[in-house]
């Protein structure tokens, strides 16, 4: 990889971001399509994050930024402008450079969908999902899947009332689909969500080997599709109890290479290089 006075600096945004594949993914995606640009993992505190804002408006060679946890719904006011993806969603993870200014976008709801149906094989329309936690992805996946035409949402969260607020502009959105809130407990049983086809975790839970249980994971069974969008470590014992128990089940890497794919492509207006991506990821 050349480095000269013209190459573009792009990052990944969060706190923490040591984790995060990202870096591997997309300098394997600009060295395929030829970009001369670097992408670095950028650790940014919560109390520090106006301030990163603030030197990335400073960068005349700014690429773009993927934007994480748990900056996802914080960074909004920071910025100049959003995507009509984006203030749909309420969170950002792609930030856009144009012409001095920063703009929010979000490609994971795009990136999810793509990612449930081709590794899962689970088509949104019809089913009935849920989702646990209450945040940025979780606003980006309730979201794409009901406009995608799913027809049961149900969002489980620790605090309840901000599961409330995210199912209610969820359903204001999309009133065809209906969308509840319920507490998230240790002793929760998936099979008090009725008729449940996917369950999709957003939460960090699992990040950690230490980690504490979501719910009871031996109320796990087949059919329902179980999608972590932890992707290292890349099984976590959410997925482990569900593979265990004869679910589909899936990590979160696909959705990074597609809702990766989109940011690129916006970044740079070149096709993605997808396989060179999934490769940079050993999928």
């Amino acid at each position: 990889m050349r480095i000269d006075g013209h190459t573009k600096l792009a990052f990944v945004l969060g706190y923490p971001v040591a984790h995060s594949l990202s870096p591997a993914m997309h300098q394997a995606a600009f060295a395929a399509a030829g970009v001369n640009a670097v992408y670095l993992p950028w650790a940014a505190a919560p109390d520090r994050l106006a301030a990163a804002v603030q030197g990335l408006h400073a960068m005349e060679n700014l690429l773009g930024v993927n934007v994480t946890v748990p900056h996802k719904e914080a960074i909004v006011p920071l910025l100049d402008g959003l995507t009509p993806e984006a203030e749909a969603m309420g969170a950002v993870n792609t930030l856009l450079a144009r012409e001095g200014k920063l703009l929010g976008d979000n490609t994971d709801g795009a990136g999810f969908l793509a990612a449930l149906r081709e590794a899962l094989g689970c088509e949104a329309r019809g089913l009935t999902a849920a989702i646990l936690g209450a945040g940025g992805a979780a606003r980006a996946i309730a979201m794409s899947l009901a406009r995608a035409g799913a027809c049961r949402l149900v969002l489980l969260n620790r605090n309840v009332d901000r599961a409330k607020r995210l199912a209610d502009l969820v359903a204001a959105r999309h009133p065809g689909c209906q969308v509840t809130a319920q507490p998230l407990r240790l002793n929760s049983k998936i099979t008090e969500v009725a008729e449940i086809r996917l369950l999709v975790n957003t939460t960090s839970v699992g990040l950690q080997p230490n980690d504490p249980h979501l719910f009871d994971y031996a109320s796990l069974s087949a059919p329902i599709v179980v999608c972590d969008l932890i992707y290292n470590p890349p099984e976590t014992p959410l997925l482990r109890a569900a593979r265990a128990r004869g679910c589909p089940a899936g990590n979160g890497l696909p959705m990074l290479v597609h809702q990766g794919a989109l940011a690129f492509e916006r970044w740079t207006g070149k096709p993605a290089p997808v396989q060179a991506m999934q490769e940079a990821l050993g999928i």
